[in-house]
């Protein structure tokens, strides 16, 4: 008989106030667990530019902190795939002491498995079971790409895995960033796997899920939850295998862990307010009745950079006003922390009409509507803002004071969290679009009111 016990955490996002807690949990189940083996891993968005201090650090202060858990094993998210450059992604985990389990992305130019990834690795017990270990996160097949990576669709990565570790290890398990649908298909083509665990849903599973005999296991979001799997085998076999959260809150806070918390805070704010981007001569509201609205200078920004004809921007994107004198990168972090980038869209007339139509008929609504996901870090989408677009009572749309020309093409400066909304079908359907990676709204901005209002 053989007992193994396996801690996880997925899809942290940057949640430093949960890390105290989460940290003592972990320490203290390595140090008085009765079971022959420990084992502890990361699923993956473990980090979050939502966080000043991960901003600040390209990610590295979270894997400071993954370091000092001595995790067995993790693979990455999409924010650590797509919140990064090609260059700071290569390198977030130069200095990590884990391995990154990572079998389905690739290095666009040499086509090879990206350079800081194994596609799986292999740790065997002090009774000599081999467990197998896998890792793959979402094929997001638009963006990847932009950053020159080639991401590899499960299809054509996880046969070849499951058979190769098949023949190499007793046990195999899935550390998934596919989310919650992906995994119960996984579980129901591929029961050779053992375990899958589970995130990028953020869903969570308190007593564990069995799928065709497959343990599927998931802790939430954000740290809320820490999992927890336990394990007992036969002969190098599985013979009991089950999962249990428990929930961060449960778990007793200490007095110093505020003050952590709270420093982690104040140092990502202290390192961004040390770079200087721009001197504004007056404050840019976020109020779009107020004089010198931010969101003006915003359409400007990413009509410049987009290089097009028209642009279009929600005032509920900006969180807060700029104001008057030196702003720095914490002002932008803090006024726009959303993972959001500018994106060029191609559209003939018609479909231009036809998206601003939708637009219109949606104004009401999203005014005051709660906005949540796809980047978005604000509270409620906002008002809709056009620059080079008007409109009269009816119906005819002008672009730059000239009628619309149906089978004109036009080109229009938007977001790619617009893209993704269910709000407006015609972006999707009719445009050619271009996400223009890496740099974040924020970092557009800070780039045009460098270049308008320099120190």
């Amino acid at each position: 008989m053989e007992t193994i016990k396996i801690i996880h955490t997925n899809d942290l996002h940057s949640h430093f106030e949960n890390f105290p807690r989460i940290k003592r949990f972990i320490e203290d189940k390595r140090e008085n667990h009765s079971e022959d083996e420990f084992y502890l891993f990361d699923i993956g968005d473990a980090m979050d530019r939502a966080h000043p201090l991960t901003d600040a650090t390209n990610g590295k202060a979270n894997i400071e902190w993954l370091n000092s858990l001595n995790y067995d094993a993790a693979t990455i998210g999409n924010n650590e795939g797509l919140g990064n450059s090609h260059s700071e992604l290569d390198h977030l985990y130069d200095e990590a002491n884990f391995p990154v389990i990572l079998g389905n992305l690739f290095d666009k130019n040499t086509g090879e498995l990206a350079n800081f990834a194994k596609p799986y690795k292999i740790i065997e017990t002090k009774e000599h079971t081999k467990i197998g270990v896998i890792g793959l996160t979402a094929p997001y097949i638009l963006t990847y790409p932009l950053l020159d990576w080639d991401i590899h669709l499960i299809q054509e990565t996880l046969p070849n895995l499951v058979s190769e570790l098949k023949k190499k290890s007793d046990v195999i398990i899935l550390l998934s960033h596919l989310g919650v649908s992906m995994d119960r298909r996984i579980a129901n083509k591929y029961p050779q796997i053992d375990i899958i665990i589970g995130s990028h849903t953020h869903h969570l599973f308190e007593k564990g899920e069995m799928d065709n005999g497959v343990l599927l296991a998931a802790a939430g979001k954000y740290g809320q939850n820490i999992g927890e799997i336990n394990l007992t085998l036969s002969d190098n076999k599985i013979t009991k295998k089950s999962a249990v959260t428990t929930k961060t809150s449960t778990l007793p806070e200490l007095p110093e862990d505020k003050e952590w918390i709270t420093n982690k805070l104040k140092l990502g704010e202290k390192l961004l307010d040390e770079v200087k981007v721009a001197n504004i001569p007056q404050t840019l509201s976020r109020d779009i009745t107020k004089a010198n609205p931010v969101i003006e200078e915003g359409l400007t920004a990413i009509k410049e950079f987009a290089d097009t004809d028209v642009a279009i921007l929600s005032s509920g994107l900006f969180l807060q006003s700029l104001h008057k004198g030196l702003v720095t990168k914490n002002d932008l972090h803090k006024m726009l922390p959303h993972a959001i980038h500018v994106m060029r869209t191609k559209m003939t007339g018609d479909n231009v009409w036809r998206l601003i139509m939708e637009m219109e008929k949606n104004r009401a609504f999203l005014r005051n509507h709660p906005q949540k996901g796809m980047g978005f870090r604000g509270k409620t989408f906002g008002e809709l803002v056009y620059r080079g677009i008007s409109i009269d009572d009816k119906k005819n749309v002008y672009i730059n004071g000239e009628a619309l020309h149906k089978k004109k093409e036009y080109t229009l400066a938007l977001l790619d969290h617009y893209l993704f909304v269910p709000y407006f079908p015609s972006i999707e359907i009719a445009g050619n679009n271009e996400i223009l990676y890496p740099k974040f709204l924020r970092s557009v901005f800070g780039d045009y009111l460098n270049k308008k209002y320099p120190i």
